[in-house]
């Protein structure tokens, strides 16, 4: 093929401008389309693991998001009652996994994201309804009657995604019966006026607590998670009273009631959860990000691989260019089981962190410290494989 493949991707989010950068270091023609007036992300701070770090070094943007992220000296687990369960030095992550983690806010993420593309690509408040998929080429149809032809689509409109409801028919979600809490809290206002000891993973009856610092540190993300089948508003905008999440963690340790004591701003809402689909792609369409593997938060996992999934888009794209449809069907054979298994595992792993059964949960705690001792898996749960994976290597490929 003599031209340079057009690539139309739908969603102008961390998954859309992560390929739409991917796609045009390999010279490919690509233009983003965004439904909203603005390219921002809604939501706080985002965990970026060692899995894509490497990722984003392949595009060349570990460092400016290093530079407005955070690196926190230890990666800490607790349980709820503040007791240690292992602690991981992020060095010892760089030389295992060949990258340490990171931290950034959303919004700072998505910045830098957008600053790497040329602005003239992106199209806003252009909201895709419907895409026509073909052998030789694919549409996609907009709500102000509007339509683009591409030789591929790619569907990165997050979890409500148009492009695989197109596709594939509705979704099915599932409620968990587990809710979040969010805020981003200053540290000047927390009272030790730093993150220690603050920062960290905390582990408890019916809940998970998720603190870490971004925007170089002068912010707190605080996510806590609990069980509550009463609520089931999945809206992550949806605001809430702080005297109900101090009453829910009141007897955690005490750090965590001086810390959601500080904030001001409290969202609240209800995860849902959804099976792996067996496809992602049909004729010249094909989805990634969310709209291809919505997952639960509790492996940090969301962002990284819809990362990781626009850069192997475009080392299929590249590699096969004269085969658009063979290269899709390379890009998911490739990504596809891992996903799905990341999916699988962030499902398990929330029913891990909610252990009531004292005895269950210090049985969880004594195998994390045993496993972190005796093997090389830093996290001392099982995680290797998710951090081990690198996005940007010629390996990531199948076959």
């Amino acid at each position: 093929m003599s031209r340079k493949l057009r690539i139309a991707i739908i969603g102008g989010g961390i998954g859309g401008l992560t390929a739409a950068r991917a796609l045009l270091r390999r010279g490919l023609d690509v233009h983003v389309y965004e439904s909203s007036p603005e390219l921002k992300e809604i939501g706080a701070g985002v965990a970026l693991g060692a899995n894509a770090m490497k990722a984003l070094r392949s595009l060349d943007l570990e460092a400016p998001v290093r530079q407005i992220g955070y690196q926190s000296p230890f990666q800490q687990l607790r349980s709820w009652k503040g007791r240690m369960i292992s602690r991981t030095d992020p060095a010892a992550s760089a030389e295992r996994y060949g990258a340490s983690a990171c931290t950034i806010h959303r919004a700072d993420l998505l910045d830098v994201l957008a600053e790497s593309v040329p602005a003239d690509i992106v199209t806003l408040s252009a909201r895709c309804d419907s895409v026509t998929p073909g052998d030789s080429g694919a549409a996609a149809h907009f709500t102000d009657g509007t339509e683009i032809d591409a030789d591929v689509v790619v569907g990165a409109d997050g979890i409500h995604s148009a492009v695989r409801t197109s596709l594939f028919g509705p979704d099915a979600p599932r409620f968990t019966g587990k809710i979040c809490y969010r805020s981003v809290i200053p540290v000047a206002e927390l009272p030790a006026r730093r993150l220690e000891p603050y920062e960290g993973l905390w582990l408890g009856p019916h809940g998970t607590i998720v603190n870490y610092g971004v925007r170089r540190g002068e912010l707190l993300n605080v996510v806590a998670h609990y069980e509550d089948a009463t609520y089931k508003h999945e809206s992550w905008i949806a605001e809430c009273d702080r005297e109900e999440i101090l009453e829910r963690y009141r007897r955690w340790h005490p750090a965590l009631g001086e810390t959601f004591a500080a904030g001001d701003l409290w969202y609240k809402w209800a995860l849902y959860d959804r099976d792996p689909i067996p496809a992602w792609t049909r004729g010249r369409v094909t989805i990634l990000g969310d709209a291809a593997h919505p997952m639960l938060p509790y492996l940090g996992q969301g962002a990284g691989q819809a990362i990781e999934d626009g850069c192997v888009l475009a080392a299929a794209l590249d590699k096969l260019s004269d085969d658009p449809g063979g290269a899709l069907d390379l890009y998911e054979q490739s990504r596809r089981p891992r996903a799905s298994r990341v999916v699988l595992t962030s499902r398990a792993r929330g029913d891990d962190n909610h252990l009531v059964s004292p005895v269950a949960a210090l049985r969880r705690d004594v195998l994390i410290a045993v496993r972190k001792r005796f093997s090389s898996d830093l996290s001392g749960r099982g995680e290797s494989w998710i951090a081990d994976y690198d996005a940007g290597s010629p390996s990531a490929l199948a076959g």
